[in-house]
């Protein structure tokens, strides 16, 4: 899966080495610290669980154990949260629709470098840390490599200890349970937090007003146009906040995460008439915000809560940080200093208007310099060069639903056309190509032209990435903008996914390369002096076959079907898409076939094939692809049994 090590952690991890907190290899345990442990996790059974060790179940141990975990990290988080607000650092703001967190008992443990001592003292009370790990649900808060991007970013950001606060929505669902029928993937509920989190605080204290519909009202004050809006309807945002530890645990970031609510959950006057249902429709509205991830949006109503995602989450977010700003610095003109507001795709995009209108309409800027602020304050990270990918979205809906937003728009859209129109005069073509509204395919505002005109950088994931933004989908923008296009090359959050999924091989690698590659993986350069010492390739290989083994006993026990651990195993996992190649891949898979049937002497390599990953609810030929593999392994399963029978 994809992660990131990415920028950030290219430099500045040094200082790191010094700290000692993690265990070198083979370490004894701490008799003392391991008392410790074992008391706070049965404190934490009794007093919080209310459940007593005789009859507790392996959940209730694993909430315990958790909560324990949690307090040990509260401290440094609330430490860390005072010094950098102390020393007027500057903050990162990381705007996501998606953070694909993934467990977080284990990943907590190991940056605290609390694993072993968490092992032997649940160990000592007859609790199996593995079994545990099983109990807590996968956070159901992204779907791909955009969600791992951002909560890699925000392990990064805490590891290097630079201040930062993601923002999300707190789904109820999240994207979806995936099961297989016949063939073809059916969707359910995926009810991550059915038994509670045991990692987010909620903030009841923490909440925000989010406007939709209504009408905007202008008057004239002294020659200036104030606008005022009307909203129709109104949904409260509250806030959880989940802690997210760093290497080494010296540093904690928060992710803020928003969950949608009516202001009246329950009209009491309408309930007692005996009209149950229309009593809470309201909140029933509200709460389909943060439902789902990802919405089907074929239907009109679906493309509606689509949007009403994106702002719910976008408004709520500005107006936290803009009171955070307030409140250590007392205005805004300094607001691009102190703050770095980073849009993970152009889900985002809409806090280009909304820090617009939080400036010029609630705090009275004049709009130039308003822009500005709002230029130098927003970054804009792109995952996709094809355009029909970028966001749009009907005027119509726009007009109906955030109507102060879409003049914000015309109004930028007259300067960023203007300015087009200087550097490009009398070509109507690069105009409309430039534009924030799309006037050839029924009037819709384009998304990612707006988080590009509205940011000071925009960044691609790689440097093919980047550059290919420049030659194809923003070309246009780029020629007008000459300055902004960067690049960030994502990487891998190396640790977790050695230390995690891969203790044998970390192992070796410690052995092989040092302690201190835990901290700087620059020095797995050191493995080239192994080269060729043939012991070390046998334990290397030793390794690998080991996990294979555990991998083949893994899809014997889910789908009955053995498979052989020396063959090579021909993995592909990601969510399936037609430009992601699940179906070039199959097709492979079937040649190959032909290919061996026909030349059964030929000196062929054992190959297992393995996909995983899900398609969206409304993405047919997705689905297909899924009901295509599932066939050809079905097909190539059959003829194999009736060949050896």
């Amino acid at each position: 899966m994809p992660s990131h090590h990415g920028p950030f952690e290219r430099q500045g991890l040094g200082a790191l080495q010094e700290q000692t907190n993690h265990p070198a290899l083979n370490q004894p345990i701490d008799e003392l610290a391991l008392t410790e442990i074992k008391g706070a996790i049965l404190a934490k059974l009794r007093l919080a669980i209310g459940k007593d060790a005789t009859v507790a179940t392996r959940r209730d141990w694993y909430k315990a154990a958790a909560l324990a975990l949690r307090d040990r990290i509260v401290h440094h988080w609330l430490t860390a949260e005072k010094q950098t607000y102390d020393a007027g650092a500057k903050r990162v703001y990381y705007l996501s629709l998606e953070f694909l967190i993934g467990r977080l008992f284990t990943d907590a443990l190991n940056n605290m470098g609390l694993l072993p001592l968490f092992e032997a003292a649940l160990g000592d009370l007859g609790v199996d840390l593995s079994d545990l790990r099983k109990c807590e649900p996968d956070a159901a808060l992204g779907n791909g490599g955009l969600g791992r991007l951002a909560a890699c970013f925000m392990e990064s950001m805490a590891t290097l200890a630079i201040p930062a606060t993601g923002y999300g929505i707190r789904y109820d669902f999240g994207l979806f349970r995936q099961i297989m029928n016949q063939g073809w993937q059916q969707e359910y509920p995926d009810e991550w937090l059915a038994f509670g989190n045991p990692w987010e605080f909620q903030r009841p204290e923490v909440v925000y007003n989010v406007h939709f519909g209504g009408h905007v009202e202008h008057v004239d004050d002294r020659g200036r146009d104030c606008a005022t809006w009307h909203p129709a309807e109104t949904v409260e945002a509250m806030a959880y906040d989940t802690p997210i530890v760093g290497w080494r645990g010296q540093h904690v970031n928060a992710l803020r995460l928003w969950s949608a609510h009516a202001p009246d959950p329950l009209k009491l006057d309408v309930f007692n008439t005996g009209d149950y249902v229309s009593a809470s429709a309201e909140q029933a509205r509200a709460e389909a915000i943060c439902k789902f991830l990802y919405p089907n949006d074929e239907s009109a109503a679906g493309r509606e809560l689509r949007l009403r995602q994106e702002y719910f989450f976008v408004s709520a977010s500005l107006q936290d940080l803009v009171n955070r700003h307030l409140a250590s610095d007392g205005g805004l003109r300094n607001l691009a200093q102190k703050a770095a507001v980073q849009l993970n795709d152009t889900h985002p995009s809409l806090a280009v208007t909304e820090l617009m209108r939080i400036l010029v309409d609630l705090h009275n800027f004049r709009w130039d310099e308003a822009w500005k602020i709002t230029v130098a304050t927003l970054s804009y990270t792109n995952h996709t060069l094809l355009p029909e990918a970028l966001e749009t979205w009907p005027v119509e809906l726009f007009e109906r639903l955030l109507p102060r937003h879409l003049e914000i728009i015309y109004r930028i859209n007259v300067a960023h056309l203007a300015l087009a129109e200087e550097r490009f005069p009398g070509d109507i073509e690069y105009r409309a190509s430039v534009s924030l509204i799309d006037e050839r395919s029924g009037r819709r505002v384009r998304m990612g032209q707006l988080a590009f005109v509205g940011s000071h950088r925009i960044n691609g994931v790689s440097a093919m990435h980047s550059d290919l933004m420049k030659e194809t989908v923003f070309h246009d923008l780029h020629h007008l903008y000459p300055q902004r296009i960067t690049n960030k090359t994502n990487g891998i959050t190396f640790r977790r996914w050695l230390m995690l999924a891969n203790p044998r091989l970390t192992a070796l690698l410690r052995e092989a390369c040092g302690e201190a590659v835990l901290d700087d993986f620059s020095l797995l350069d050191r493995l080239e002096a192994h080269s060729s010492d043939l012991e070390f390739q046998k334990r290397f290989r030793d390794v690998k076959h080991h996990n294979k083994l555990a991998l083949a006993r893994l899809v014997n026990e889910r789908n009955h079907i053995k498979v052989d651990p020396s063959a090579l195993f021909d993995v592909q996992i990601k969510r399936i898409h037609e430009y992601k190649r699940q179906l070039l891949n199959i097709l492979e898979t079937i040649a190959l076939y032909h290919a061996m049937k026909d030349n059964p002497g030929a000196n062929w390599v054992p190959r297992v094939k393995i996909f995983a990953g899900k398609a969206a609810a409304s993405y047919r030929y997705a689905k297909l692809i899924i009901k295509l593999i599932n066939d050809v392994a079905r097909w190539s399963t059959m003829t194999l049994r009736s060949a050896a029978g």
